[in-house]
């Protein structure tokens, strides 16, 4: 995706009322927004954005698109824009509109963007700290969608956080972004219920759909400053932090108990994912073989009383059990070896013919 000059800006803003609203109505008097967003639960809520910048009595249109820059991906690592990238060109945006600047505080880009005029930048998963020059740009600020009931879960992954916490509610949040991570003033949220089974990329979907109508509804406040009126400041002395998600976490050790590991489990669905080494005893020497498997879904046994060696893991009904820490035991359903395709534990359980398996030590 190319870089834009200001004379190529000004000569396709013209456009991209009639492109961004999707209806080729009348944008006269219709506030600009600015949409920020990369991966596909952003491009969920810019889809949302242009629907209902569509509708005739739509106070908005979206003037501009900022996304990440291109990134190599699949095993050809062919440059692809990211998903907010193409679903704005998919639903025939125009091109010299969207912005992929490496870094938003480029004078280039945040030239461009005086250009376009912004009463509101929406953010939602954009990935990229935005400078005090950028936030004094849109008239009426920039509000970020954020998932979690903050002031809690504060940072890059809080849902991936929450869901290791086995937190039982959680919600999204609509807040002004000012310079502290995630500590502006919070215009409205939306409570979720969250089950013993959900995984982290549904509820991230959940909670940006959720979050995208609750945006629909708050921005004509937004627009006419009163919801800044509103907007509550955070109690600083409850936030809580989530951390970016390492690699390196992704390992389970099974000295934890059940209910930990399968929280770990959700949370680290889709990225990282979660790994676990084992040992497969020889059938000829009795001698163990490390195994390493990707553990995908799990659930927290109820009860066990197949006991026998405390280290190895038994198959019953159609799951691996490991033993964990308190006497508890983990269910795991899929998995999946390495350059293999996921399986469930039966298949697993019958390609070991026999042999016996532990846990690692």
């Amino acid at each position: 995706m190319a870089r834009y000059s200001p004379p190529l800006l000004r000569r396709f803003f013209s456009c991209a009322a009639s492109s961004a609203s999707q209806g080729g109505g009348n944008a006269a008097g219709k506030k600009n927004l600015v949409f920020l967003g990369s991966p596909q639960v952003a491009a969920s809520v810019l889809d949302t954005l242009l629907a209902a910048s569509g509708s005739p009595d739509s106070v908005f249109q979206v003037a501009a698109v900022v996304t990440q820059p291109p990134a190599a991906k699949n095993r050809g690592r062919k440059l692809m824009p990211s998903a907010v990238a193409q679903l704005a060109l998919d639903r025939g945006f125009p091109e010299e509109l969207i912005f992929t600047p490496e870094r938003a505080r480029e004078e280039s880009f945040l030239s461009n963007l005086k250009e376009v005029k912004p009463d509101v930048c929406i953010t939602a998963a954009y990935g990229n700290i935005l400078p005090q020059k950028f936030l004094d740009i849109p008239l009426c600020g920039t509000v970020n969608i954020h998932p979690s009931l903050l002031p809690l879960y504060r940072g890059a992954a809080p849902v991936q956080r929450a869901l290791q916490d086995g937190v039982a509610e959680t919600g999204v949040s609509l807040a002004y972004t000012v310079r502290a991570l995630d500590a502006g003033p919070v215009i409205a949220c939306e409570r979720f219920s969250v089950d013993e089974c959900i995984k982290a990329p549904e509820l991230l979907a959940i909670l940006f759909d959720i979050g995208s109508k609750l945006l629909i509804s708050e921005l004509p406040s937004i627009l006419d400053g009163s919801a800044k009126e509103k907007a509550q400041p955070q109690d600083d002395s409850k936030a809580t932090l989530a951390p970016k998600l390492n690699s390196d976490e992704s390992w389970l050790s099974f000295d934890q108990e059940a209910k930990e590991l399968h929280n770990k489990v959700r949370a680290f669905s889709g990225w990282p994912g979660t790994r676990a080494k084992l040992q497969l005893i020889n059938q000829n020497d009795g001698e163990p073989d490390t195994l390493e498997i990707k553990i995908i879904s799990t659930k927290v046994s109820a009860s066990c009383d197949k006991a026998r060696d405390e280290n190895e893991i038994l198959f019953s009904g159609s799951s691996l059990l490991i033993p964990c820490s308190g006497s508890t035991w983990l269910e795991v359903l899929e998995l999946q070896l390495p350059g293999k395709k996921v399986t469930n534990a039966r298949g697993f359980w019958n390609g070991l013919r026999g042999r016996k398996l532990l846990k690692s030590s």
